[in-house]
């Protein structure tokens, strides 16, 4: 039980307790990854993310990490949905907007007002420097307790959510090119 509000705004304030927080979380992701790689657990865990509008499941194999927007450096004569650069943790990483690269560049931006937009950085395994901007990251979701509908899953509350495979979106030509 928390003693009060004051304490936790101190300990929001606190850069030591932040990287703490942060780390405990991240390890306990790390935990999560490693038994979904592992197949422990009844059901297949993903992460559930907004991309736009609309909801998306990732394999948590696929996942580095989720970190909150840093600064982009646009790089001139690229598409549209290719954001730029952003430095996070000393790692340059390309930025991608998905839902304008996924609705043909027509898309204005991805994020939805009232969102907590992050960046979810692709795993080392996929050989790619690069982030995606997610409007919000919703947590860990059990795709085994969801029913299909089409190529979609749709969960207990009736949300439906996308597979999408990181490892599928490298291998694709236009997405490797950002050239105009």
């Amino acid at each position: 039980m928390t003693t009060g509000g004051a304490d936790e705004r101190a300990g929001r304030r606190d850069p030591a307790a932040r990287r703490t927080r942060l780390r405990l979380y991240q390890e306990q992701l790390l935990e999560r990854m490693q038994a979904a790689k592992n197949g422990a657990g009844a059901s297949v865990a993903q992460l559930g993310l907004a991309i736009g509008g609309a909801r998306y499941l990732v394999d948590l194999a696929e996942v580095g990490e989720i970190v909150a927007p840093v600064p982009v450096t646009p790089v001139p004569l690229t598409r549209p949905w290719y954001l730029g650069l952003a430095n996070v943790r000393g790692s340059l990483l390309g930025v991608i907007d998905l839902a304008r690269y996924l609705d043909d560049e027509h898309v204005a931006a991805s994020t939805v007002p009232g969102s907590t937009p992050r960046l979810l950085v692709f795993a080392p395994s996929l050989g790619l420097n690069c982030a995606l901007l997610a409007s919000s990251v919703y947590g860990l979701r059990h795709a085994g307790t969801m029913t299909r509908d089409g190529d979609a899953l749709r969960d207990a509350d009736g949300n439906t959510w996308m597979p999408l495979s990181l490892a599928a979106l490298v291998r694709e030509e236009r997405f490797l090119h950002i050239a105009r």
